[in-house]
């Protein structure tokens, strides 16, 4: 990695912590090489550097001195050598020198005795904390720590600051079961390979320096006086590696007795719930066949009431038809008689006329002359000889 890339990509101090995990995993993928070929080991990070064939003491030194108190190094400096201290005191542990490699690191990778004692749920100790390079408030943010110590999954952080020594505790909690036990191994291992696990802690006392010790709580640290103590006795137990066996041997029983218990009335709900399913698919099929034999009457008596509609329509206009051809006939019929009534006005017209000039020329002939009336000798009335013409 390039100076300038370096200065390119600079971080703030704050993002150290969250930083070093990408060059981590680059460390773990290969992309930077610590291994020498001729077995020696170097810094990826500082390339330009003549001294390149590092003992692995010498080296998780170095790292650990750029990434934590180099005050000439850039944030993502640190940050990268934080990266290969992780990397060191995980991934090569191996390299370590037999003389240097503490003696109780043997046993954490061994299957637990029987009889081993732990506090459960299983615990993880810190003591020795030096706070002088936090405030109160980030060492008492837990979510610091879950993130610092994210890789043992802890599912909490319970910290005891003291004001007086500049010195802080805490204690890690873990899941109960066995994988948490595992972590919290794995989070004692940690200590064991830089020699700050539990015994050093005993062996230096008078002499502790600025490290942070680490190691699983056992009997001893749970009968112990002061905030661990309490904390310990207050939130867990002391179980042998058998007892925790039996517990969970005996709460599986009883779980598969409960679910046991749960699935027979499960079934007797289920088959219940099928029963009135049932039940109920029958009546909805009866229902289903009424709707369509309802539907089916309404179609067939839809289809009646339209064919006696358009039977009514023909019938009506049939009758229509006939009503206006019969009309229009005796319309003819009157105009025809219309026509003759006029033609006989015009003669009766023309008779009457013809009569009236008839008439009076026998007046002229025979004054006494009357048309209506004519007695004969005898006194009886006679047919006028000529009658009047009415129309």
């Amino acid at each position: 990695m390039s100076s300038n890339s370096e200065e390119e990509s600079d971080i703030s101090e704050s993002e150290i912590e969250e930083f070093k995990e990408k060059p981590y995993e680059e460390l773990q993928s290969g992309k930077y090489k610590v291994k020498a070929s001729n077995g020696g080991l170097r810094c990826p990070f500082c390339a330009g550097k003549k001294k390149q064939d590092y003992k692995y003491k010498d080296l998780l030194q170095h790292a650990s001195g750029v990434g934590k108190g180099s005050a000439n190094r850039s944030a993502i400096q640190k940050a990268n050598h934080l990266a290969l201290a992780k990397y060191l005191e995980i991934d090569l542990a191996s390299e370590v020198d037999p003389t240097l490699r503490p003696a109780v690191s043997q046993p954490v990778n061994k299957t637990p005795e029987q009889d081993d004692i732990y506090v459960w749920p299983w615990m993880g100790i810190m003591v020795n904390i030096n706070t002088t390079t936090m405030d109160k408030s980030t060492f008492n943010d837990q979510g610091y720590w879950l993130s610092k110590f994210s890789k043992y999954k802890p599912l909490e952080v319970k910290t005891f600051w003291n004001d007086d020594e500049l010195r802080g505790e805490a204690i890690l909690r873990f899941n109960n079961d066995w994988n948490g036990f595992m972590n919290a191994t794995e989070f004692e291992k940690s200590f064991e390979v830089l020699h700050q696990s539990k015994k050093q802690w005993n062996e230096r006392q008078m002499n502790l320096g600025s490290s942070t010790y680490g190691w699983c709580a056992r009997p001893d640290d749970y009968h112990s006086d002061g905030p661990i103590g309490e904390y310990l006795r207050e939130m867990g137990k002391l179980q042998t590696i058998k007892d925790i066996v039996r517990e969970a041997t005996q709460d599986r029983t009883t779980v598969v007795a409960n679910l046991t218990t749960k699935i027979d009335l499960t079934n007797e709900n289920l088959e219940q719930l099928q029963y009135k399913y049932n039940e109920t698919n029958m009546s909805l099929s009866r229902m289903l066949e009424e709707k369509d034999r309802l539907h089916l009457a309404f179609i067939e008596e839809t289809r009646k009431l339209q064919r006696l509609a358009r039977d009514n329509v023909r019938r009506i206009l049939e009758e229509q038809e006939k009503m206006n051809y019969e009309l229009e006939m005796k319309k003819k019929r009157i105009d025809h008689w219309t026509k003759e009534l006029n033609k006989r006005e015009t003669l009766t017209e023309r008779e009457r006329q013809k009569l009236e000039e008839e008439k009076q020329k026998e007046k002229l002939k025979n004054p006494e002359w009357h048309p209506l009336k004519m007695i004969t000798e005898g006194g009886k009335h006679e047919e006028p000889m000529f009658k009047e013409f009415r129309i």
